[in-house]
Formats: structure tokens, sequence, C-alpha cells
């Protein structure tokens, strides 16, 4: 019987908070590929709500019932991370017209950094098309209601978290 490569594909990101559009993609992307890791990133310029150990505590809890899913925290140059991982797939997010131009000049620096590489787009049901990390932090930093953005733990770690 020949040997069918395994299919593995990293979602990197930030996750600061991971929202229900993150965890949209990652259901849909659990399908398609024999094994999806969600990548943390560590070190970043953002300046985070969450420290990595707990963004990736956060990403393990959500995304517990699946068997194909596997949360990790990276720092350093993602292709050394995927390449590290033997993946062959960077799964990425398109929200808005306006994230393509910056993912097309990522996944056009990635190719050449590891020629291998496939970057794959997803864009997220429309109910959360709107949603990023970065407005969910702002809206819950003024006292706003993230229910309807994130899971009910990733509510409760934010509402401790500014508590």
């Amino acid at each position: 019987m020949p040997h069918t490569k395994q299919r593995i594909a990293v979602y990197p990101g930030t996750f600061d908070p991971i929202t229900l559009g993150h965890e949209d993609l990652v259901h849909r992307g659990a399908h398609l590929f024999d094994e999806l890791i969600v990548a943390v990133a560590g070190s970043t310029s953002k300046s985070t709500l969450f420290d990595l150990d707990e963004r990736v505590a956060l990403a393990k809890s959500v995304f517990s019932a699946f068997d194909n899913v596997k949360v990790m925290g990276f720092d350093g140059l993602l292709m050394q991370f995927v390449q590290d991982q033997n993946a062959q797939i960077v799964l990425r997010g398109l929200r808005a017209a306006s994230d393509f131009e910056y993912e097309f000049q990522l996944a056009g620096m990635n190719r050449k950094l590891y020629p291998k590489l496939e970057t794959m787009f997803l864009t997220p049901s429309e109910q959360y098309m709107f949603v990023s990390s970065s407005l969910v932090r702002e809206v819950a930093k003024l006292g706003g209601d993230v229910h309807q953005f994130v899971s009910p733990m990733v509510e409760h770690a934010i509402k401790k978290k500014l508590s």
C-alpha cells in the first residue's frame, strides 16, 4: 500500500484574544487537513492583553474537542516553525479586501523563504467578517459586552484580566 503524505497546516496568529472568527476558521480548517496547528505567536510588535502562555492555554481549551488540532506557542520566524512541524500549508483568514494586500505580500515573502510552502486563504462566516481581536480588546477595555464575539471561556478570561 503506498504511503500518503499527511497534510499538515499551520494557522498562525497572535490570538489576543481568540475570537469566534478564529474558531470558525479552525473548525473549517480541521476538516481540510490531517493536522492543523494553531501557532500562537509569542514575539510580536503588538502589545497584548494576554501573555503567550495565557493565549496558548485559552486556545487549547477552546479547541480541546478536536483530535487533529494542536495548539503551540512559537517565537521567531514563522517559516522556521512551519518547517520544524513538517507542514506544507499556512492557513490565513481574510476578513475584507483590505486584508488581502498585506496577506498577499506575506504569502509571497513566505514562499521565497520556504518554496515548498503553500498559503491557503479562508474567509470567515459572514457573521464574523468584522470581528477582530483588536476590536474585541477595545470594546472590552471600554466596558462593552463581547459575548457575541468570543466563546464564554474567553469572555470570562477577558473579564478576569481586566478586573
